[in-house]
């Protein structure tokens, strides 16, 4: 669900434009970056429903620590701290959430296969609402997703791009363009997040 990460980080940057949108992206993907590490050290794994090749939808993980739901939450809580020092508590609270925000998008769409402790201890019944089942309404939520994460961001950029505008004017200089900058910014987001969905039914097919 790549892309509907990163759209939700292009709605949170429409509403807290003082985090860069790379440290917004980067935290809706930081349980997956941390699950490479762990992937490549055979630590966790990536399965399919029937054992082949693994179609969009068809994904089936074994992260039983980056993506359990008490080892994101640490995962977020190390995160928010480590953005508070360096950017403040707002900024903080803010990427905290983004971090966990994965957990919760990968709730809605994965089968059964998210732990609740780290490790699988105790081996409790493993969390999944399966969206995913249904690859047409899971893809259709992230289109969704993208659209509004986009018409938001672009609204946002457009409001910015007007009041630096109004201040440039008052100082006597009437050719900054920084609504062209918003349009050519906003329309960048949108390709891009249209492409990943894309690059997840080509390279998941």
């Amino acid at each position: 669900m790549l892309a509907g990460h990163f759209a939700l980080a292009a709605v949170v940057k429409s509403r807290q434009p003082q985090v860069p949108l790379w440290a917004l992206m980067l935290g809706t993907q930081l349980l997956d970056v941390i699950f490479v590490g762990l992937y490549l050290g055979g630590i966790e794994k990536l399965g399919s429903v029937d054992g082949g090749p693994a179609g969009y939808g068809e994904l089936i993980i074994t992260a039983d620590y980056t993506h359990s739901m008490v080892g994101a939450l640490g995962i977020s809580l190390v995160a928010a701290l480590v953005t508070a020092i360096a950017w403040g508590r707002r900024n903080g609270i803010v990427i905290g959430a983004m971090v966990f925000s994965h957990w919760i998008l990968d709730l809605v769409m994965h089968r059964s296969d998210l732990a609740v402790l780290p490790g699988n201890s105790g081996g409790l019944p493993r969390l999944g609402l399966g969206l995913w089942q249904l690859p047409w309404a899971s893809a259709a939520l992230e289109l969704a997703m993208i659209f509004v994460g986009a018409f938001l961001y672009y609204h946002a950029a457009m409001r910015t791009a007007i009041k630096a505008e109004r201040v440039e004017a008052k100082a006597g200089n009437t050719q900054a363009g920084f609504r062209n900058q918003a349009m050519v910014a906003s329309v960048a987001l949108f390709v891009f997040l249209v492409g990943t969905l894309v690059a997840d039914f080509i390279v998941e097919n």
